[in-house]
């Protein structure tokens, strides 16, 4: 037997699909604890916690791991057409303006939320916040404010831009992943109580039943028994679509870096529309709304949303196996600061989700469409309903879009914070 940690994906996968398994087994079971239990627990919290147990006691190395990778590279874009493959594009509109207001709302706390954090933290660990040259912790800190306005691009571009000391970076992305990953949690545990909250916000959700009801209509005129044929052209719209997602995605990155000196030059605003990652989601999502407007939308009566459905918890999985809940006291001055500016965020969130009585629906999604960028919006959308699933996408490109730029006014604020 090999010795722990884990290092096989063959293993490592095969433990995943065992923590999935057990969580839908158990949250079947409509009698004592186990009902109870997920009466306060969703399951895709415990579908996101037990890969994290695993990867902290020891049991799995995400590190040599690529299951993260091949699930946001192949399984999120499937899942994204899938998922969009019976969109209704007009209700979605109807959504209205909130949507957009809470996700600006969510940048803009995470915009102050860093400086605001140095600030309050420099009263009683001036140390932790100092720093000179490439060594000043706010230069790794603007690393984290594009993670959490954008993704990955953003990330990398800020630490092009600030040439933030890269021996001390890792420590930046264990904050980034630690208080992000634990954010995510609060969230997932609040859509247990969405009806709760929306009534505590006094929030209109009548655009979203409807939406919410249209789609389960349409989805119950067309259901049928699925066969293998149903099973083959789902396969081929997914994959398909996957591959010229990818084939596009990765062209245009390419032909917008060859021919625009700021998307090419990482230090500037706009550098992060060079990343494939963004346009193989965006391409991806176009054509499953594309497919929404042919028969291919009857697909959804095979289940097609229930396997992108399948797809994003082994997405879920995969985030939850990044978390390593060993490590959160492992650097307490910079995890408080991380701790203080996601309270931030999720402060003025809530604010404006009172004052304009938002959906907790666009709380959740407009957050993560921030911090979670494309790989965990999508997630949250959908836990919500299979149709909302294009919301958290469009916001999360949206993310991309001004994610360099939001980090970069962060970044300028927090350095002039550290100095006071």
């Amino acid at each position: 037997m090999d010795q722990l940690p884990f290092t096989q994906d063959t293993v490592i996968f095969g433990l995943l699909c065992l923590c999935l398994g057990f969580v839908f087994y158990t949250s079947s079971i409509k009698s004592g604890f186990w009902n109870k239990f997920y009466g306060v627990v969703p399951t895709v919290l415990m579908c996101y916690l037990l890969p994290a147990i695993l990867a902290s006691v020891g049991i799995v190395d995400e590190s040599a791991s690529q299951t993260y990778y091949v699930a946001s590279r192949y399984l999120l874009p499937a899942a994204l057409i899938l998922m969009t493959l019976s969109i209704d594009l007009k209700a979605i509109i109807n959504l209205g303006s909130k949507a957009l207001v809470m996700f600006l709302t969510g940048t803009v706390g995470i915009v102050i939320g860093g400086p605001i954090a140095i600030l309050i933290v420099s009263i009683f660990s001036p140390e932790t916040v100092g720093g000179v040259g490439p060594d000043a912790v706010w230069r790794g800190l603007a690393t984290i404010a594009g993670s959490w306005i954008g993704g990955g691009a953003n990330q990398a571009a800020m630490l092009e831009v600030f040439q933030y000391n890269q021996e001390n970076y890792g420590g930046m992305v264990l904050i980034d992943i630690v208080v992000a990953n634990l954010w995510l949690a609060v969230i997932l545990l609040g859509v247990g109580k969405t009806d709760k909250i929306d009534r505590w916000l006094k929030a209109d959700t009548s655009s979203i039943e409807e939406l919410k009801a249209k789609v389960s209509a349409h989805t119950e005129k067309i259901a049928r028994v699925t066969t293998l044929k149903d099973f083959i052209m789902i396969l081929f719209f997914a994959f398909v679509g996957v591959g010229i997602a990818h084939l596009v995605g990765h062209h245009f990155a390419v032909f917008l870096q060859n021919n625009f000196e700021v998307v090419r030059n990482p230090q500037k605003i706009l550098s992060s529309l060079g990343s494939e990652f963004l346009w193989m989601v965006v391409f991806a999502t176009a054509i499953g709304i594309g497919l929404s407007f042919t028969k291919a939308k009857n697909y959804e009566g095979a289940g097609a949303s229930k396997i992108g459905g399948m797809f994003i918890y082994i997405l879920v999985a995969t985030i939850g196996m990044k978390m390593d809940l060993g490590k959160v006291l492992d650097n307490p001055g910079l995890i408080a600061i991380g701790l203080i500016w996601i309270t931030i965020h999720a402060g003025l969130l809530i604010l404006m989700a009172k004052l304009i009585k938002a959906p907790f629906f666009f709380l959740a999604v407009g957050s993560q469409a921030n911090v979670g960028g494309a790989a965990s919006a999508p997630v949250v959308a959908a836990e919500f309903h299979p149709s909302l699933t294009s919301v958290g996408i469009l916001l999360a490109v949206f993310g991309y879009v001004v994610g360099t730029a939001g980090a970069y006014l962060c970044a300028l604020l927090m350095e002039v914070a550290s100095n006071v």
